[in-house]
């Protein structure tokens, strides 16, 4: 339901800031110069628009946040090239006009007010850039979607992402003008989808160029060697239930990941009265060990082994089960790294219950 809110606000925004910006610019102006040395008074109409506005901004700026396929770099290289564009136009080309205007009234060009959009465009603009450039070459923030990290990221995490771990990149194209480092094996990393660069993906490098990697029975092999794994019981939070708990040591990152042996996905449609996530599908882990030992019945994400090309990575999630990675779609490319994920700074998961909505006490966390 706030989805669908927030949608129809975001289209009602540019019918809306149409009107505002054509009002303000061209016809205000003209009112406010008609009605000195009184203040002039906008129709009904165009008051309810006016205050309309910021509620309309702030829900496409939410809009922005939620979508997964939005290029947020572009978006503010546009919204500062268009506020620029804006302030440079009324200072060159409409506040003389207005002044002009206001003199052959016999009025003070000073007692006509300058335009709001113009203000905000002078007021946004150092804002954005300084945003551009922090999220371009420092710190990005990014919002978890999915389980796919569980249990070292919870849907819901807005984590911290340094974008100049493995080099700086220009906006928009992703080029990189500064190598500064690579990604190394238990990194977790923000990357661009291979199948749909539009999309920002999650997960962890498990195997770097060389390597050969395989995966069975919810194992990961690199060279032929397993990841050292110690079995920590089993893992429930309502929504997962029964699934094993491993502690694991990829590379230097010592972490958690969890798995269900078994050769069938899991995902049950139905809910769980344990589980408080508004989700389509539960997660109840019930391993077959008879069923896996018959021949030629493999465990769900196993893969055969692979090489990893020069120049790219294999990227697996911690959530064994219910990861879309590298198993089934292949490597990262270089070239699609955005930087490494470092803390969580927030928690909202709107789709889950009540007060907890927000944990606590994932603000702060380190991520390894």
């Amino acid at each position: 339901m706030f989805d669908q809110i927030i949608l129809v606000l975001t289209w009602l925004l540019w019918p809306v800031l149409a009107v505002v910006v054509v009002d303000d610019w061209f016809l205000r102006p003209r009112r406010r110069l008609a009605a000195l040395p009184a203040a002039a008074e906008d129709a009904p109409f165009l008051k309810a628009l006016y205050g309309m506005l910021p509620v309309l901004l702030v829900a496409g700026v939410l809009r922005l946040v939620r979508s997964e396929q939005l290029d947020f770099g572009l978006v503010l290289v546009v919204a500062s090239v268009v506020g620029g564009a804006v302030w440079a136009l009324d200072r060159w080309v409409f506040a003389p006009q207005r002044a002009r205007a206001a003199r052959a009234a016999g009025r003070n060009p000073e007692a006509v007010p300058e335009p709001g959009t113009v203000d905000y465009a002078r007021s946004m603009v150092p804002v954005v850039v300084v945003v551009l450039l922090l999220r371009s070459f420092l710190f990005e923030p990014f919002r978890i979607p999915s389980d796919s990290m569980m249990p070292t990221l919870h849907a819901g995490d807005f984590i911290l992402v340094n974008k100049f771990a493995y080099g700086l990149r220009l906006p928009v194209t992703n080029r990189k003008i500064l190598d500064l480092g690579e990604p190394r094996r238990g990194d977790v990393v923000v990357f661009r989808y291979p199948l749909n660069p539009s999309m920002n993906y999650i997960k962890r490098v498990v195997g770097l160029p060389g390597d050969r990697v395989r995966v069975q029975d919810d194992r990961i092999y690199v060279n032929g060697e397993p990841l050292p794994e110690t079995d920590l019981g089993r893992y429930s939070d309502g929504c997962y239930v029964n699934m094993r708990l491993a502690q694991v040591r990829t590379g230097e990152h010592v972490h958690q990941a969890i798995s269900c042996r078994t050769p069938h996905r899991l995902g049950v449609q139905m809910l769980l009265p344990s589980c408080d996530r508004r989700i389509r599908y539960n997660y109840p882990c019930e391993e077959d060990p008879e069923l896996l030992s018959r021949p030629g019945m493999a465990d769900n994400g196993d893969m055969q082994e692979v090489e990893v090309p020069a120049g790219s990575y294999l990227m697996i999630g911690d959530n064994r089960d219910n990861s879309e990675d590298g198993r089934y779609w292949g490597f990262v490319p270089e070239e699609n790294l955005v930087g490494g994920a470092r803390r969580v700074w927030f928690n909202f998961d709107l789709e889950r219950r009540g007060w907890s909505k927000i944990n606590w006490g994932r603000i702060g966390q380190r991520i390894d």
